[in-house]
Formats: C-alpha cells, sequence, structure tokens
C-alpha cells in the first residue's frame, strides 16, 4: 500500500489506517483472519481507543494478531484517551491512568501514537505537558497527537506541550466537508461558507499535521453510510459511474475521494468486512482527476459559488 509520512514524525504509515471500534462483533476467527488480511495488503496502522467495547476491543485485537515482540516491530498501534463516562478528561493522572491501561489491554510496551480523543473543557495544558513528558520519556508513547480539535485548541496546547502534534482525527466524508466547503465558499453568504472549526484543514496543512478522517462512508453523526442510499440518489449515480469507468466499488471510490485531496490525508476505517478492507486498500492506488473529484463534490448537494 502507498504510505506517507505522519505529520512531521519519521513514521512512514500507509495511506489508510484500520479502526478496530468494531473488531469486538468479530468472533476470533474472523478477528485472526481480518488482521490477517489486513497485514498482508500492508494496512498496518491500527487505531484504537480505550473507550471502544469498554476496552475490550484492544484485548480482542491483541489476541486476533497474536501480539508478541516480532509481531509488534511490524506494525503502527495509535490509541486515544480522554472520554470518561459523563465527563472530558485531560488531567495528568486520568491520561497515565489511561495509558497503562491501553498497553496492558494491548499487551505492549509502547504506543507508536496517542492522541487525545475529544477537547476537555477543564483541559490544564501544563498537566497534559507533564504526561506527555512522562510518557515520552518512559518510552511508552513515541508521538502524540489529537482528535475533533480546532486551532486554537491546538494551539494553547502547543504553548505548553513540547512534542509535536502529528496528527488531528476529524469527521470527515463526502457528505460531512465543511472544513472543505468553508474554503471554497469563502466570503459567500450560505451555509457552506459558515466556518465551523476555524478552518482546521489549513491549520493542519501548514502545521505538518496528518488529518485522519473519519467516518468517511456516514453521513449527519453515524444517521448511516451515503453509499448505496436512497437519500443521495444523485451522488450513488455519479460515484457509481466513476467505479464503473475504473472497474472498482463505490466504496473505493469515495476513499479515493478523500485521497485526492492534497493534504495526504489518512482515512480511518471501520469496516471488519474483509471485502470491504480490500476495497478499501485499492483506492491508495487510484488517483481521481479534478474534474472526477467536483463531480462528487458537487453531487453531494456541497456548492461552488
Amino acid at each position: 500500500m502507498r504510505t506517507i509520512k505522519l505529520g512531521s514524525s519519521s513514521l512512514e504509515v500507509p495511506v489508510v489506517a484500520i479502526g478496530c471500534m468494531r473488531i469486538n462483533s468479530l468472533e476470533k476467527p474472523e478477528a485472526e483472519r481480518f488482521v490477517q488480511t489486513a497485514l498482508e495488503a500492508g494496512a498496518n496502522f491500527f487505531d484504537h481507543a480505550d473507550i471502544y467495547g469498554g476496552g475490550t476491543c484492544e484485548e480482542i485485537f491483541a489476541d486476533a494478531i497474536d501480539m508478541n515482540a516480532e509481531i509488534r516491530e511490524k506494525i503502527f498501534l495509535q490509541s486515544k484517551c480522554g472520554i470518561r463516562k459523563g465527563m472530558f478528561d485531560f488531567s495528568k493522572e486520568y491520561i497515565l491512568e489511561s495509558v497503562d491501561g491501553i498497553l496492558k489491554r494491548l499487551n505492549t510496551e509502547y504506543l507508536d501514537v496517542l492522541l487525545l480523543h475529544r477537547p476537555d473543557a477543564l483541559v490544564e495544558p501544563e498537566e497534559v505537558a507533564e504526561a506527555f513528558d512522562i510518557l515520552e520519556n518512559s518510552g511508552k508513547v513515541r508521538h502524540f497527537g489529537v482528535s475533533n480539535q480546532n486551532p486554537m485548541q491546538i494551539q494553547l496546547l502547543k504553548k505548553f506541550v513540547k512534542q509535536p502534534l502529528v496528527a488531528n482525527q476529524l469527521q470527515l466524508s463526502i457528505t460531512n466537508a465543511n472544513m472543505i466547503s468553508n474554503g471554497i465558499n469563502v466570503n459567500m453568504e450560505n451555509d457552506s461558507a459558515v466556518n465551523r472549526d476555524g478552518s482546521v484543514l489549513d491549520y493542519c496543512r501548514l502545521n505538518d499535521m496528518t488529518v485522519q478522517p473519519w467516518s468517511p462512508f456516514q453521513y449527519g453523526f453515524f444517521e448511516g453510510v451515503f453509499l448505496g442510499n436512497e437519500k443521495f440518489p444523485e451522488l450513488n449515480q455519479q460515484i457509481d459511474e466513476i467505479a464503473a469507468k475504473y472497474e472498482v466499488s463505490n466504496t473505493t471510490i469515495a476513499i479515493a475521494w478523500l485521497l485526492r485531496h492534497p493534504a495526504n490525508m489518512q482515512p480511518v476505517i471501520g469496516t471488519m468486512n474483509i471485502d470491504r478492507l480490500m476495497d478499501c486498500v485499492k483506492a491508495s492506488e487510484l488517483h481521481l482527476s479534478r474534474e472526477e473529484w467536483y463531480q462528487i463534490y458537487r453531487a453531494a448537494g456541497n456548492i461552488l459559488p
């Protein structure tokens, strides 16, 4: 699979990340087969979070991959922390406690990347900085990033955190593309011009942070997938026509649309279906034309001024 550099780090990672939020839906033989297929396809970057399955997803993954020192050096492990029941928590104590739990469940001594999951309104960035220093100096975490954060929240962290923030995981898909649309509709009096995220896409590009789109097939907030959905007839017709041209699936085109953007994004796919996994992998070698990218963008109901 094609690789990209993760943010400002030296990590060369596959352009498609495997999200493991639903791995607890698989029986052990299915989980083993899925993980092995991903590895054989070069999709060796696995995204986790301490809340997925209440922690069971990390345990199931470690068991499925038969985690050991040899396997560990062949994969990239990313996990997230900061979400607790009824609250968000970026306190030093909770970050450190969370990472210890993550490492135990994944049966590993270190994470390649740790992301702060959702912004904590009560964050004290000095505490985050202390936690990151401890995690880096102990070798438990090698790289750090954020998730669902806007530029000013990131800047606040960077005032105190000395480690580079290499990634920002954000919701983005063809139908959830406001971070792209507000840049196209600058100074226009329409809903697409509303800047809801502080120009986070441009900020990440300017600051060498890799955008990791989550839910790349979803519309709304987990309302469903747009592929094959009767609510999006024009979009699906356009995607299907382009898919037929390249002799690939509509899944491949949806991921290729994200990869066509020059920000060098790394979509996080959540499928546990092997066929769909392979369709996503194929997108890494498909380069949509400018015309095709805009055709899909407009078919989703996005407007050009």
